[in-house]
Formats: C-alpha cells, sequence, structure tokens
C-alpha cells in the first residue's frame, strides 16, 4: 500500500500481516481521488473515514493536506495500526478512534465534507450506513458521501444518489444532498 500524492507520496505502508482487510486498490484509490481532486480543495476539507481498516484512506486525505480526517475503526488491531502509522508519518490532521461504526453515525453531532465508508463486504447492512449519514445529517451542503462496495450492490434508486463508478472489481457509489 502507498500514498499517491502530496507531502507522503510514494510513501509505502506495510500493514502487519493478518489484519481482517481489503484494502482499497492503488488503481482505484488514485481514480477516486482524482475525482475529489476536481471537485473540492483538499486543505478545506473535513472527512470522516468509515470502516477504515489500514488507514489507506485517511493517510492519503492527509497527505494530501485536508483540514481533519476521524477515522472509525472497531477492529483494535487495524485501529492501532492506524495511530502508530499516523503518528510515525507526522499526520496530525487524523484522529483515529475505535468505536463501531453505526453507534458513531447515531451519535455524532459533527458534519463532513467527505464521508468514505469502506465496509466488508459481507456486512450485511450496508445500506443502513447511507440511511444514517442522511437521517443524522452528517453531511455539509456540498459534501459528499462515497461508499465502497460489492458489485452486487445498486443504490441508483436511492433519492441521494449522485453517480456510481467502477475500477476493477471495486465499485463507488456517490451521495450527496438533495437541494
Amino acid at each position: 500500500m502507498r500514498i499517491i500524492s502530496g507531502l507522503h507520496k510514494g510513501k509505502s505502508i506495510i500493514p502487519p500481516k493478518g489484519l481482517p482487510v481489503r484494502p482499497t486498490t492503488d488503481f482505484a484509490k488514485e481514480a477516486l481521488f482524482n475525482i475529489i481532486e476536481n471537485h473540492f480543495e483538499f486543505d478545506q476539507l473535513h472527512v470522516l473515514d468509515l470502516f477504515s481498516g489500514t488507514g489507506s484512506i485517511s493517510y492519503e486525505f492527509a497527505s494530501r493536506g485536508a483540514k481533519s480526517i476521524i477515522s472509525i475503526e472497531q477492529n483494535i488491531n487495524c485501529f492501532n495500526f492506524i495511530k502508530n502509522s499516523a503518528k510515525a508519518l507526522n499526520l496530525i490532521s487524523i484522529d483515529a478512534f475505535r468505536q463501531d461504526v453505526f453507534k458513531f453515525l447515531n451519535s455524532s453531532k459533527n458534519q463532513y465534507d467527505i464521508i468514505f465508508a469502506d465496509p466488508p463486504y459481507h456486512l450485511k447492512n450496508i445500506p443502513d450506513v447511507v440511511t444514517k449519514v442522511f437521517e443524522n445529517n452528517l453531511l455539509n451542503d456540498n459534501g459528499w458521501l462515497i461508499l465502497e462496495h460489492d458489485k452486487r450492490l445498486d443504490f441508483s434508486i436511492h433519492p441521494n444518489f449522485l453517480q456510481h463508478r467502477k475500477y476493477g472489481h471495486v465499485n463507488y457509489s456517490f451521495f450527496k444532498k438533495k437541494d
């Protein structure tokens, strides 16, 4: 896993073996960040990274200068890896929390410019992530929810659906508040 752009461009981060993760491919991550770069100014972004896993998405946002990144990860080994990696790279804009994502979504009072969620593909209640974000008004007015998911899920009829992108085996659905 590597950081694609920004202050730490090209930096490899090697997670320990045995973490229960499926890291986003560099190809899909690069495509995603090209889309984001065309719509947002990184130095203004407040980001929420749900199901953070190895922290790859959080590190990329931090390397590109995002104002703040909240990383939510329940697995203790993944959480510790994120905390230690962010500290080693001096990525002070990352705050990692070990918490259940759904509990966090129900209790958070903050709003974010980008919410990125990469839940385990086998998780049965993935659509609930989208529901909770909009029920709890967690996006800023022009913010996006970006959900990485399995090809079997289709969110195109969701009232807040914006677009779908596919990169290899990685699918992203984008959502935003309706005017």
